[in-house]
């Protein structure tokens, strides 16, 4: 029965339905949703930037950027914006519509295309989430250590009455 139940959360889960829903869930998570995010925008970043140095035109580099990335709900907000440039608004704009890249990254964005440097601030964009993400990580990574101490205490605990509980009997009915 377990086994059915996991082949078709597996199977559920392949959906492009089903994995914008789990992306969307992994956004809301209190502590790991902000990083979640924040990875991915700084991986969407890194590739728009590496793009728009190799000379590729903002709108085919948005597209390639975006089918370039893991999650569903943000290949679909950078196709929404991909038609937006395409329309004629800024990236900054179009991202701004999408509500999913955090402010800070749209407004280096702003900068980056008023000054003529998008592509340099892209990737400063992607160095300082890069930064954020490892800090955030090692932080949050320090506050599960005590979790698994304690978690790894009771085990050996429970593995010890365990084993002595059944000596002890016996030793109690030989008496």
């Amino acid at each position: 029965m377990v086994i059915f139940a996991a082949v078709g959360a597996y199977l559920w889960s392949r959906r492009e339905g089903s994995q914008e829903k789990l992306d969307a869930i992994k956004m809301r998570m209190p502590l790991l949703g902000e990083v979640w995010t924040k990875y991915q925008v700084a991986q969407f970043s890194r590739v728009l930037g590496t793009l728009l140095v190799g000379g590729i035109p903002l709108v085919q580099a948005l597209e390639t950027a975006g089918r370039s990335l893991g999650t569903v709900l943000l290949k679909k907000a950078v196709d929404r914006a991909a038609v937006l440039v395409r329309e004629g608004k800024s990236l900054s704009a179009s991202l701004q519509t999408t509500g999913i890249v955090p402010d800070l990254a749209i407004d280096m964005m702003e900068v980056g295309e008023s000054t003529g440097a998008l592509p340099q601030m892209l990737t400063s964009v992607a160095e300082f989430y890069e930064e954020d993400v490892s800090t955030r990580m090692t932080a949050l990574l320090s506050l599960i250590e005590p979790v698994i101490m304690i978690f790894m205490g009771i085990f050996v605990a429970f593995v010890l009455v365990a084993l002595y509980l059944p000596i002890f009997s016996l030793a109690d009915s030989i008496r």
